[in-house]
């Protein structure tokens, strides 16, 4: 693959040895993060994103070399390769450029063009593509036989063997597929009789705009109501200007001849080319909108992964609950169930001893934070706790996904003798205390984070979201000994076997001590230990470094410091003054470069740093639904959500309200995440609420103060036109102020 590296830095911009560094030790086993974190002298710093892209780029041209080769074979074998198609073959840089040149070689079913050859058509078509001066019908009646009787006949088999040549012209082609970028547009209708059933898509009953202007959250509401039936689409430029550049090419003259290729191209466009480069481009068109999504799937994913812990602290979680109560679990600091209960605080004649069992499992076993699911009967079941006066930070925690893991295989496996409550209620509550050991288990999908998930190509994002986990997991590290199987699988190097033979090792044998261990667990080799140690976290055990994230291959450098500075390691490590006192120059190496070495001091001054910030209490407004939402209000809100269109807010109403993209900044943003972060505790100002569709219109910036607009100074040659007033769009309806904004920011 290292064939390849030319090619692949020229693309991302790098150099080509970071190329070559990077295939080859992916070649060799290493993993992304591994590189990343512990190459770095190798890769010049390349970090976690391009080493991906490197390897995505990889695996595309590899298939763009297979295919290339299964192209020349096939045209081999039909004896039809010359020295000029060959290089043709070679030039090519695209999969749509080497298929344009092997169309014409390509097997197909049989088509009208074969027909007519099969009838002896070919040379009336060739005779006709010369665009003599010829008398046509008396020619064409040199080619009668069984088949063919008419002069009319004739000449539509001649017309279907050149209109499948035009069709089969690469350059043409290009051509054409240049046009279709610039001018085509994705038009949309709907199917008669289908307006009540797809109301959804009314948006698109009537609608237009050009293919590659289309964002993706248009694009995949256009093409799922396109494979549900409502709508019908199509993509093409103007039908005239792209049949006039194709006669351009083809046409000569004025005769009959002529006269007879103007309506072979206009066949070729209208049967053969505009429904392919539609395909093509509706396939385009997905593929584009598949990975846009995906990718901001995966941007949320990883906030939320990396989202603020609370830690190993004993936690009361709460699964709220009406007719059914509520399920009441107690974690110890390592989250493992210490007792259940359930209590009834939607009765009144139960209030007073679900009061009491709260004081009782607070007292009894020491809770230092209460967790409660924000799902049904949440926020009344903060407010029931909020009023007893416990002295302890209470905390609503987002449940999306605790029901899937409640009903899983791997929460039966946790808890055998417990019911899915008790399993739901200790995922709130690990939740809390380290929501990336929690969220790892549950399928990403799940979580409620991605847009139009259930329409993208499903094996790219199932890729896409398991890099962003192991990303996640590995950037924060791991503790060994009470890590679950599940999150060690996606340590560097591990994986489903080894995790389970680590969990099975710690079990027989007690906690590990330090790294070296890690040596004695079945299957678990020299490789694996080089991929994995370094993200695997051993708290006071025999060596003070397996603690951090210091690598073991670099364990003599560090005591040699250590030894330098007349001290031992665990009285260097953790200590900033000796630390920023050492000299990095003499310890460079041909083994350890500058970039490692930094990366060593830095974690010698706080080591095992945890990357995510604290935990923060929030507190709603005192409303609890829907019907309680005034336009004008101010509320406090929760980002729980971003898509390219907007971010959504959670106000403790149960439906979470959505902030257009026009209305999160005063200054123009082109996505919400540029402002924004999940989890993010912000300010809102309702501007629309409509109960019957449940739909909340929220603004960020108007309940913000606009920033001044610079004075116009003395001497500028310019002057600044004055600009229209912004219209107030919280007096405005729903549909006419996403209009309004619409047309301003084209969103």
């Amino acid at each position: 693959m290292t064939t390849f590296a030319p090619l692949i830095a020229t693309k991302l911009n790098i150099r080509t040895q970071q190329a070559e560094t990077v295939l080859a030790l992916l070649a060799e086993g290493a993993t992304i993060p591994f590189i990343a974190r512990y190459r770095k002298d190798k890769t010049g710093a390349l970090d976690e994103v391009v080493i991906q892209q490197i390897e995505d780029e990889s695996k595309t041209l590899k298939a763009f070399t297979e295919r290339k080769t299964a192209i020349e074979k096939s045209i081999t074998e039909q004896e039809k390769m010359t020295e000029e198609l060959q290089q043709k073959l070679n030039n090519a840089l695209t999969l749509t450029e080497l298929e344009d040149i092997y169309l014409p070689y390509k097997p197909k079913r049989r088509t009208k063009a074969q027909v007519a050859k099969e009838n002896g058509l070919e040379p009336l078509a060739l005779l006709i593509l010369e665009q003599k001066d010829t008398n046509l019908p008396a020619e064409a009646e040199k080619y009668f036989n069984e088949k063919i009787k008419t002069v009319d006949e004739a000449l539509q088999g001649a017309r279907d063997i050149i209109a499948e040549q035009v069709n089969e012209d690469a350059q043409l082609r290009a051509k054409m597929r240049k046009l279709f970028e610039d001018k085509a547009t994705l038009q949309s209708k709907v199917v008669s009789d289908k307006e009540t059933e797809g109301i959804k898509f009314k948006d698109y009953f009537d609608y237009s705009e050009p293919v590659m202007k289309v964002p993706s959250h248009r694009a995949l509401a256009v093409l799922r109501g396109f494979v549900e039936g409502i709508l019908r689409i199509a993509i093409a430029p103007q039908e005239e200007q792209a049949v006039e550049q194709m006669e351009a090419i083809y046409a000569k003259g004025i005769s009959e001849s002529s006269t007879q290729v103007r309506k072979a191209v206009k066949d070729a466009y209208r049967r053969l080319l505009q429904p392919a480069l539609e395909t093509e481009f509706r396939t385009m068109l997905k593929q584009q909108a598949d990975e846009e999504a995906i990718n901001v799937f995966a941007e949320n994913l990883k906030q939320l992964l990396l989202s603020s812990p609370l830690g190993g602290k004993k936690v009361l979680a709460i699964d709220p609950g009406y007719r059914t109560g509520c399920k009441v679990v107690c974690l110890d600091e390592k989250g493992a169930l210490k007792k259940n209960d359930l209590i009834y605080i939607h009765e009144p004649g139960k209030l007073s001893s679900s009061e009491h069992t709260i004081r009782h499992l607070v007292e009894s076993f020491s809770i230092e934070a209460i967790a409660i699911g924000d799902g049904t009967a949440g926020r009344e079941t903060e407010q029931f706790i909020k009023k007893l006066g416990l002295g302890l930070p209470v905390f609503l925690v987002n449940e999306d996904g605790a029901s899937i893991y409640s009903a899983s295989e791997i929460a039966r496996d946790e808890f055998p003798d417990h019911d899915i409550t008790v399993r739901g209620a200790v995922s709130i509550g690990r939740r809390l205390m380290d929501p990336l050991a929690e969220l790892v288990k549950i399928d990403p999908k799940s979580i409620g984070v991605g847009q139009y998930q259930h329409d993208v190509n499903q094996f790219r994002l199932k890729e896409r979201l398991d890099q962003t986990v192991v990303s996640c997991v590995n950037q924060v590290g791991v503790n060994l000994n009470t890590a679950s199987k599940h999150l060690l699988a996606y340590v560097s190097g591990i994986g489903n076997t080894l995790a389970d033979n680590i969990i099975k090792y710690r079990n027989e044998n007690g906690s590990f001590t330090n790294r070296n261990q890690l040596l004695k667990v079945p299957r678990l080799g020299g490789k694996a230990y080089e991929q994995c140690a370094g993200f695997l976290r051993i708290m006071e055990g025999d060596n003070p470094l397996d603690g951090s994230a210091v690598h073991p291959e670099a364990y003599a450098l560090v005591q040699q410091m250590a030894v330098e500075k007349k001290v031992d390691v665990k009285t260097l490590i953790g200590n900033e003054t000796l630390v920023k006192d050492i000299n990095p120059k003499p310890y460079i190496s041909e083994q350890f470069g500058e970039h490692t070495i930094q990366d060593i001091l830095k974690e010698l001054q706080k080591p095992g740093l945890d990357p995510r910030s604290e935990v923060q209490q929030f507190e709603f407004a005192a409303i609890y639904s829907i019907e309680e939402v005034q336009v004008g209000m101010v509320l406090p809100g929760i980002v729980t959500n971003l898509t390219r269109f907007g971010a959504f807010i959670d106000i403790g109403v149960k439906q979470d309200g959505l902030v257009h993209v026009s209305e999160i900044a005063h200054k123009y943003i082109q996505d919400p995440n540029e402002v924004l972060k999940l989890n993010d505790h912000v300010k809102v100002k309702v501007l629309e609420v409509d109960k019957l569709r449940k739909r909340i219109a929220l603004s960020i910036k108007q309940t913000q103060e606009a920033p001044q607009r610079q004075e116009f100074r003395k001497g500028n040659a310019r002057s600044f036109e004055k600009k229209e007033k912004e219209p107030d769009l919280s007096k405005a309806s729903l549909t006419d102020a996403l209009s309004a904004l619409k047309k301003k920011f084209g969103k």
